[in-house]
């Protein structure tokens, strides 16, 4: 019982802790491939020890779980546990976590389905105004140029990918911005960003009060435009992807007084046109390795009573 509560708290403080600590640093603003990389290994670090939380709770239950769970293990492993204390308040954290854990599954479930409807639905849509000549398949097309009178590219995702410019953000985009734009979404695209967006969103939704959550989902819609950016930029120039953000959303009132709905593409620009220098490599690489290391925390913890039994 001890194992799973020591696992339930080390869950429960860097759920609340991590994002104040993210918060706070800088570095993932130069940075954001690193700073998407130590989001996902906290929030697997967190899913982790109430996973662990709940197979030791559910070991110190019920004698048939825990038979499954040390069906393996040595010789006085199960001991090492004292699985047998406290057996109701173990299967109450048990059914909560369980709960917990099927609720994951079911709101993750919820936003893949609704993901490929809309996907659907723009693919439909799409074809409606920009059919497909005679002679050609529908939807094979790499680039699709839509008539419109808003200026707005996007990439839509799927087994056949696509990219959508419409005829007045090609009028406005000048030189190499247009193939910058492609850039940017190509890195959406190879870095599989929409299963980051996916994944954090069914989390925050379905777990609205848990701040890692919330969090994890705002910083990964942040995080994977700057990576985007940053990968454009390295082939085509920061200046280049800066006035192409501008040419394409300077008509929505985004760079005027007031709140808009893409309040992040001011200071995506600033930040293209004022770079600031990259962290050397070493550091990234201990932040790497630090952020790689985290998910091992609830390991250690549920194998320690193990190890002294074995050494």
């Amino acid at each position: 019982m001890m194992v799973s509560l020591a696992l339930l708290l080390l869950g429960a403080l860097a759920a609340v802790a991590a994002p104040r600590l993210l918060s706070r640093a800088e570095w993932p603003e130069r940075e954001p491939v690193v700073a998407l990389w130590v989001w996902q290994c906290v929030v697997a670090a967190v899913l982790l020890s109430f996973a662990l939380s709940m197979t030791f709770s559910a070991a110190a239950a019920w004698q048939a779980v825990r038979g499954h769970v040390f069906a393996p293990a040595p010789h006085g492993v199960m001991e090492a546990y004292s699985l047998g204390a406290n057996r109701p308040w173990s299967a109450v954290l048990a059914v909560v976590l369980a709960s917990g854990g099927l609720w994951t599954a079911a709101m993750l479930t919820r936003e893949i389905h609704r993901a490929r409807r809309r996907r659907r639905t723009r693919r439909a849509a799409l074809l409606v105004r920009s059919p497909a000549l005679p002679g050609e398949k529908a939807g094979c097309d790499p680039l699709v140029v839509l008539e419109s009178e808003r200026s707005d590219a996007w990439w839509l995702s799927g087994a056949a990918p696509q990219l959508v410019v419409t005829t007045a953000a090609l009028r406005r985009l000048k030189g190499r911005q247009l193939d910058a734009v492609l850039a940017h979404e190509q890195g959406h695209a190879r870095a599989r960003h929409d299963w980051l967006l996916h994944c954090s969103g069914a989390l925050a939704n379905g777990f609205p009060q848990v701040p890692v959550f919330a969090a994890f989902r705002d910083e990964m819609h942040r995080l994977v435009e700057l990576a985007a950016d940053d990968a454009a930029s390295r082939r085509f120039g920061r200046r280049t992807i800066a006035l192409a953000l501008v040419e394409l959303n300077e008509d929505r009132g985004v760079f005027g007084p007031g709140t808009a709905p893409d309040a992040q593409l001011p200071r995506r620009v600033s930040r293209l046109l004022s770079p600031v220098e990259r962290l050397t490599a070493g550091r990234r690489l201990r932040l790497t390795a630090a952020a790689t290391l985290v998910p091992v925390v609830p390991l250690l913890i549920a194998f320690v009573p193990a190890l002294r039994a074995l050494g």
